[in-house]
């Protein structure tokens, strides 16, 4: 007897996010880009409207593509903080904090964004396929792993006129502070944060109803220069913040095809995210060897002459031995200042940081210029605007 058979459609090419139709109506660069198999816009008209509009304006990114995990259960606590370097029991419910977690060898798998719930409910965002590595490291505690990457759409919106915004919209988040979240409708949570580190917030929504919650922030944004943007612009304002991109300034270990290829949250400069006296976590016996022993590289913010982009440039130490290059390199136009993020070889970074410079190839009409610029290291980001840490934040 034949079997009853149901049609599957199976999608050829990269994935539209619920939120693309509006994204495809609005595009007229028609540049894509593919964002963990999901079609992501590069740039949907230019990179400098975009990137201004951020620091000036209001503007709705599409993150739905990013994964996101639900930890549920008794010792959802538990279990997380013996996988991630930081302490858990540490962040109050109601919070997001900046996790890293690591292999036995203590090299960073990825890092993302916890937000808890309470000591039984989280939700872990990051940019890697993360769902087998949770089941492992849940496997003995009693807890629930649901992926929910494909249920959950999620825009970032970002800019100084934001918070005017959402209060337009009928949105009660005056007393939300930096790194808070809770749910403000059914099935909408609101959380105080972004990746361009400016004031901002990321929406989270159930996909089935993603469109009229981008049609009501579109509607309520008409008075504050509301703008839809692509990852060009937001790439430009992460490096101003100095935050990190996994494959771009360290390479995610489970990613990675060669042996020591992989970064420690202490190379990647986190040592205030590595919490040893919390007890035993994933890693921990490789970072105090290595806290011990010493690192092997040190991830930079760096200030450079010219306003030539260094991005993948090699870096020198008195002009002759290289010792590190450029992992992200911008042209700040807020800062005006050439910055970027760069990995530089122990002890360079660290206690040799004077005489180092940077060798520059520009192409101009047909002719590649090399240049070799002296470069300074700086401890704070590039762009660090109060309005991002006011609370109630400032009706602009």
């Amino acid at each position: 007897m034949p079997r009853d058979t149901q049609a599957v459609t199976v999608p050829l090419g990269a994935i539209a996010t619920p939120f693309h139709p509006r994204l495809e109506a609005l595009s007229t660069a028609k540049q894509w880009s593919n964002w963990a198999g999901f079609i992501s816009p590069a740039v949907l008209d230019t990179v400098e409207f975009e990137y201004f509009a951020i620091r000036n304006q209001s503007t709705l990114y599409d993150i739905s593509p990013m994964k996101k995990y639900s930890i549920t259960g008794p010792d959802a606590e538990r279990m997380l903080n013996r996988m991630v370097t930081r302490d858990v029991r540490k962040l109050r419910d109601g919070r997001v904090g900046y996790v890293m977690w690591c292999d036995e060898e203590g090299m960073v798998i990825d890092d993302g964004t916890l937000f808890r719930q309470s000591g039984q409910a989280f939700r872990l965002c990051c940019q890697e396929p993360m769902y087998s590595w949770l089941l492992d490291c849940g496997w003995g505690f009693d807890v629930e792993i649901r992926d929910d990457s494909d249920a959950v759409a999620a825009l970032a919106l970002q800019g100084p006129t934001s918070f005017s915004l959402l209060s337009d919209a009928g949105f009660e988040i005056a007393d939300l502070k930096p790194f808070d979240w809770r749910e403000v409708e059914p099935g909408l949570w609101i959380s105080r944060t972004g990746f361009t580190g400016d004031l901002g917030y990321e929406l989270w929504v159930d996909r089935a109803v993603a469109l009229p919650l981008w049609d009501r922030l579109w509607q309520a944004g008409q008075h504050w220069g509301i703008r839809a943007v692509g990852y060009d612009a937001v790439n430009i304002c992460r490096i101003e913040a100095g935050f990190l991109a996994a494959r771009v300034d360290f390479q995610a270990v489970h990613a990675t095809e060669r042996l020591h290829r992989g970064r420690t949250p202490l190379e990647l400069g986190f040592e205030k995210l590595v919490h040893f006296d919390k007890g035993h976590f994933n890693g921990r016996r490789a970072l105090l060897k290595q806290r011990d022993k010493g690192l092997r590289t040190h991830l930079c913010k760096i200030d450079i002459d010219g306003f030539k982009p260094a991005d993948g440039a090699l870096i020198y130490h008195r002009k002759r031995r290289e010792v590190g290059h450029v992992t992200s390199g911008v042209w700040s136009p807020t800062a005006k200042r050439n910055i970027g993020l760069a990995e530089l070889k122990a002890p360079y970074g660290k206690s040799i940081t004077k005489d180092l410079w940077v060798e520059i190839y520009v192409f101009e009409e047909g002719v590649w210029d090399k240049r070799i610029v002296p470069l300074t290291l700086t401890d704070r980001p590039f762009y660090q605007p109060a309005r991002a840490r006011l609370t109630p934040p400032a009706a602009f």
